[in-house]
């Protein structure tokens, strides 16, 4: 067993905490989502990180895809609801008291999961560690 590279827990905890905090401006703005996005957003963007770094314990390569996966896809699910499409998550329905703090959350969080992605993409494909 071996464990994670540092780079790469402290990138996933950084996304978590941020994430934690965009889903604290989402309550405060009164930003509610769909039964179906709320289970992405536990499932992948929460969760799925976590379950890659989990795994790089027994199998790096495989943990490591897992992280570049869902940060990956979070990264779409973000731009996509946040700044791409009409919808009550987009930044410029948010009212306006809460935007600048849910547009600021929603930026990091997708600086986060680029970061992230880009890292375990990197230890993915690294060949001598594994």
């Amino acid at each position: 067993m071996t464990r994670p590279p540092t780079w790469l827990i402290f990138a996933v905890a950084i996304h978590f905490m941020v994430a934690i905090v965009h889903g604290a401006a989402h309550a405060v703005a009164h930003v509610w989502l769909s039964h179906v996005a709320s289970l992405v957003v536990f499932v992948v963007i929460i969760a799925g990180p976590w379950i890659g770094l989990a795994l790089m314990h027994l199998a790096r390569r495989s943990g490591a895809w897992i992280i570049a996966v869902t940060m990956a896809g979070s990264l779409v699910f973000g731009l996509v609801y946040h700044f791409l499409f009409p919808n009550p998550d987009h930044v410029a329905h948010v009212d306006p008291h809460w935007r600048p703090l849910f547009a600021t959350t929603a930026v990091l969080v997708g600086v986060s999961e680029a970061l992230g992605c880009g890292l375990a993409i990197h230890f993915a494909r690294e060949r001598n560690s594994f």
